[in-house]
């Protein structure tokens, strides 16, 4: 059954609300990772509840040099996404509809963990995030929204707005869906070539890499340099790995772990984002210090 899709501030107000209502937030191109999303707000709604599913390609998180202009749009395919994965609707506006008065003179800022890793790579890149998140909670005034695990950084900027400033939703991350090859499902797969595909393996060698050092007893100087030991063998591939970062980093601020074995308890984010030919891809794995299991 095809899912209705509104275009309007005022179509999305005139739909009705039914139970506890949920939002996944994209920017098309959905693929089975958004599929992941849509049916975990299924499960958290249950069938008397109501998913959304928002499709916006935002302008004011892509800078300078950035693919925004080449990001996919696929519509058509991301409606019949939505609705094999449960959506109940999907917000699909145009940039003047969530824009009416162009850009935006006043925008909610990320402060100093939304200037670190990704935001030291992608200056203001958060500050468009967290604006055009603020904007479509309070447009579709969910009960929960769910995000996934894939943009670590992303997903607790998020949290911590909603914290920071007394939004009225529970926000629900989801964990990152793979390729069978351990490749991070994401809209910018598409771009690599079958060569470039095999060097950005190594991403999630990376991470798998120092994950199993944790697991092996080791502290957090051992599974950066687990890591780091993938990265550089990487580098030498053809095509080439060109590294961003790699970092793990405390979850609540993403500041950088102390190297000590004993500086630290609990969980963390190791993170990573490189470049092969003309796409930058990111990953991370979640660890814990201090307790058995390391991994989550």
């Amino acid at each position: 059954m095809p899912v209705p899709v509104l275009h309007t501030v005022a179509d999305l107000r005139a739909l009705p609300r039914g139970g506890r209502r949920a939002v996944v937030m994209t920017m098309g191109a959905l693929h089975e990772g958004h599929a992941a999303l849509v049916r975990a707000a299924r499960k958290e709604v249950g069938p008397q509840g109501q998913v959304v599913v928002t499709v916006f390609v935002n302008p004011l998180q892509f800078g300078a040099g950035e693919d925004l202009d080449r990001y996919p749009r696929t519509l058509d395919a991301d409606l019949e996404v939505a609705a094999g994965a449960g959506a109940d609707a999907v917000f699909a506006p145009s940039v003047e509809e969530v824009y009416p008065g162009g850009e935006p003179e006043v925008r909610i800022g990320a402060g100093p963990m939304g200037e670190r890793l990704e935001g030291a790579f992608r200056p203001g890149h958060f500050d468009g995030v967290l604006t055009v998140v603020a904007k479509l909670l309070h447009l579709t005034a969910p009960d929960l929204a769910l995000y996934g695990e894939k943009d670590a950084q992303q997903l607790a900027l998020i949290a911590r707005m909603v914290r920071d400033l007394n939004f009225p939703v529970e926000i629900v991350g989801v964990p990152t869906v793979r390729e069978a090859d351990g490749l991070a499902l994401s809209s910018r797969n598409r771009y690599l070539s079958p060569e470039e595909r095999t060097t950005a393996l190594a991403l999630a060698r990376a991470l798998f890499a120092g994950r199993d050092a944790l697991a092996a007893g080791g502290g957090p100087r051992e599974v950066r340099a687990a890591a780091e030991e993938v990265l550089a063998a990487a580098a030498a591939a053809e095509p080439p790995l060109e590294t961003d970062y790699l970092a793990l980093v405390d979850p609540s601020d993403f500041t950088e772990v102390p190297d000590g074995s004993d500086a630290h308890e609990g969980e963390t984010v190791l993170a990573v984002a490189a470049r092969v030919g003309t796409t930058r891809l990111i990953d991370n794995v979640r660890l814990r210090f201090g307790r058995p299991g390391g991994a989550r």
